[in-house]
């Protein structure tokens, strides 16, 4: 496929015969913007310097626009930009200064090196910054420093590790909506703890945990996997949970806070008969609405007991 960015294939890394990382296969397409979740010591941070070229992997290989890593790490890393947690920033140079700097060590030619650093700066918002020092710049700011040194080459792949840590909250919203304009043009792994910032800015999932992936799916399968088949149902003259089960598509009920949580089975919409049935009994329906699982739910269930097979929701995506 042409415009696949980043192919790592059954990456495995050994750590005195323990595999931090256990055969991890997946695909990014240029305008695709990843989001890479993992519990602490799931094998996030060993992956990623793995895909960037900072740690060779014991078993397996990784491909930048079809470059293997191993074989021509040069050219591999050439088209990756990538910001690590700790920005390398030099704070006593200016904006101008130190992002020239990085042009010259990602060999931006001397008659592209002004554009380069100008383009950067615009598509980061630090135009008005250029003559300051980077020591004297807001936190968000110093991170915006850092996303431009990581695009000033115009890398394929974009790599930012934890891009919104320690931001206020509208600094947070800048760098995500930057994340996202980036996303247009390259392709963006970004690996983050927030989970609605994946929901936010990703378009893709992807959640490692023991060293193995247990899921890697379209954001629409993540948010599908939130609904799920539930219905969150009030009623101030409820009848028994026997009674609520007679209709149809319903598979099981249970009373939570006052509320009843109905799951039905696939394909079927109880919602109609539900409302039909309250009405005609006099059940005096005052809520319906589906019963969301949170982020943080759908997180513990993936990690703690892999419940989605990582090939199921690969296939559904």
């Amino acid at each position: 496929m042409a415009n696949l960015t980043v192919e790592a294939i059954e990456l495995t890394r050994l750590y005195g015969g323990r595999a931090a990382v256990s055969d991890v296969t997946f695909n990014l397409q240029q305008g695709q913007v990843l989001g890479f979740l993992g519990p602490n010591g799931a094998g996030k941070s060993t992956t990623m310097k793995m895909l960037t070229g900072n740690l060779a992997p014991s078993a397996g290989s990784v491909k930048i626009c079809g470059i293997d890593m191993m074989e021509s790490p040069k050219e591999a890393k050439a088209l990756i930009g990538y910001l690590p947690e700790m920005r390398p920033l030099y704070k006593e140079f200016t904006v101008d200064e130190y992002l020239t700097i990085a042009a010259r060590l990602h060999n931006v030619s001397g008659k592209h090196l002004k554009k380069a650093v100008e383009h950067a700066k615009e598509r980061c918002g630090l135009s008005h910054m250029s003559k300051r020092l980077i020591e004297n710049l807001s936190n968000g700011y110093q991170q915006r420093v850092g996303i431009a040194q990581a695009i000033i080459h115009n890398p394929m792949v974009v790599i930012l590790d934890e891009p919104t840590v320690g931001l206020d909250p509208i600094q947070i919203r800048d760098i995500r909506a930057l994340i996202k304009e980036i996303g247009q043009a390259h392709s963006v792994i970004v690996s983050t703890h927030i989970l609605p910032e994946v929901e936010m800015v990703c378009d893709h999932v992807q959640i490692i945990d023991k060293g193995k992936l247990v899921f890697n799916g379209g954001i629409d399968v993540l948010k599908q996997q939130r609904i799920g088949n539930k219905l969150l149902v009030g009623l101030r003259q409820p009848p028994s949970a026997e009674v609520l089960k007679t209709i149809a598509g319903v598979t099981e009920v249970e009373l939570v806070d006052s509320m009843w949580r109905i799951r039905f089975a696939e394909g079927s919409q109880p919602h109609e008969a539900i409302v039909q049935a309250a009405v005609h009994h006099n059940w005096g329906l005052y809520h319906i609405a589906p019963d969301q699982t949170s982020l943080e739910d759908v997180f513990v269930q993936l990690t703690y007991h892999e419940s989605v097979p990582v090939a199921e929701v690969a296939q559904a995506a």
